[in-house]
């Protein structure tokens, strides 16, 4: 067991000894395998990059492989002088078995698992280029395995031959006025007076919002997570992959986890919460959680208000609501009325899977109709454990 209480699954011991060197290019371009945690410069690489995100960087990396013991491949691309040009962050995944999800569940290299947004970040073509075709490469040598990488836009068409594009969910991204002493304005007057009534509702019914202060705050909203998910019909991520994220992001100020209580002094009780990520210019609405029987309180609009109120006051300009399931309408109108606009994600896979099976099934929201019934009425212990067991294998 791992300090993080998971069965360490190396890449190894999963896919076999797997190729680690590279020859340097005619380009005089090297692409090496190096560990974030060690080498400074990956985190610089990252923190001086405009494009980079919070996935990029070696504590999202660490929190990730701690969620199931994994070691990542991490691959970096230097020039002569070895000054890094690109890095590309990768996990190796089992999938689901019997082919449950299609192509796209099965063994993947990935960048990232479990993640929205990851893929190769470069200040070269050619790097970019040389890392991806490393990447194939290693993937070819795996008999079944697939290479899958998850971007913000189709900028890696036509790079590698062989890797093709899948437009992927709409994620919701809200722009940030500059700082400024006000509250944030919704822009729609209609949704501005809806937001205001609820979050007066919020406070009325004695609501209140704070910073989640000590693992015990953090484990109390898993709680509502819990809940939250098993309602909406969705497995959930593990307590110890948050409690990673807690004991890394959090302390460098890249993680908060907003909660709501209701009720009086020893009373008051955490009726639902969220966890947004902080790097860069953006702000990422991540993880959520509710009570059911408090909805009418209206706590989830309240958290949303002084979450993007607060990244505004501290100059983010970018609030990322995160993306909505196919034919999700209710979530897609919750994260629209702020004025978030939908952007479309995109995914590339090498080798290309099969056409009739090229369907978006990264992660699994796809249940059977008897499932999704029974899944209501599951004890949140044994949701909590089937979510695990899923999430193990993607």
């Amino acid at each position: 067991m791992n300090a993080a209480g998971a069965t360490p699954e190396s890449r190894d011991t999963v896919f076999g000894e797997l190729p680690k060197t590279s020859k340097m290019s005619s380009q005089g371009l090297l692409v090496t395998e190096t560990n974030p945690q060690t080498d400074p410069r990956w985190e610089s690489f990252v923190a001086g990059h405009p494009n980079a995100s919070i996935y990029h960087h070696p504590l999202w990396l660490e929190a990730l492989e701690r969620e199931y013991g994994q070691k990542g491949v991490y691959l970096n691309c230097v020039d002569a002088a070895g000054r890094v040009l690109a890095i590309l962050p990768l996990l190796y995944t089992r999938g689901l078995p019997f082919n449950l999800g299609g192509a796209l569940a099965g063994r993947r290299l990935s960048s990232l698992p479990r993640t929205p947004i990851a893929g190769p970040l470069s200040i070269d073509s050619r790097a970019t280029v040389a890392v991806l075709q490393e990447a194939v490469r290693r993937v070819s040598e795996i008999p079944g395995a697939r290479l899958q990488i998850k971007t913000e836009g189709p900028e890696l068409d036509g790079l590698v031959e062989g890797m093709v594009c899948t437009p992927w969910r709409l994620t919701y991204l809200l722009r940030l006025p500059h700082p400024s002493k006000g509250p944030f304005r919704i822009p729609d007057g209609q949704a501005r007076a809806k937001i205001k009534w609820a979050v007066r509702k919020a406070s009325k019914s004695g609501v209140s919002v704070r910073p989640a202060q000590t693992e015990a705050d953090l484990r109390q909203w898993y709680g509502t997570y819990l809940e939250t998910m098993r309602r909406n019909m969705l497995p959930p991520r593990p307590y110890r992959f948050f409690a990673a994220l807690w004991q890394t992001l959090r302390p460098a100020g890249m993680m908060e986890v907003l909660v709501a209580e209701h009720g009086q002094d020893a009373k008051k009780k955490i009726i639902a919460g969220s966890v947004f990520l902080m790097f860069g210019r953006t702000v990422s609405y991540a993880f959520n959680g509710m009570r059911r029987e408090y909805g009418s309180l209206r706590a989830n609009d309240a958290i949303q208000w002084q979450a993007i109120n607060g990244a505004c006051q501290k100059g983010f300009r970018l609030f990322d609501f995160g993306e909505v399931p196919e034919r999700h309408d209710p979530l897609a109108k919750f994260k629209s009325k702020w004025g978030a606009q939908p952007t479309r994600l995109y995914r590339y896979v090498a080798p290309a899977p099969p056409a009739a099976k090229n369907a978006k099934v990264d992660s699994p929201h796809n249940m059977g109709s008897i499932l999704r019934v029974i899944w209501q009425y599951v004890p949140l212990k044994l949701t909590e454990w089937a979510g695990d067991q899923i999430y193990r294998r993607l």
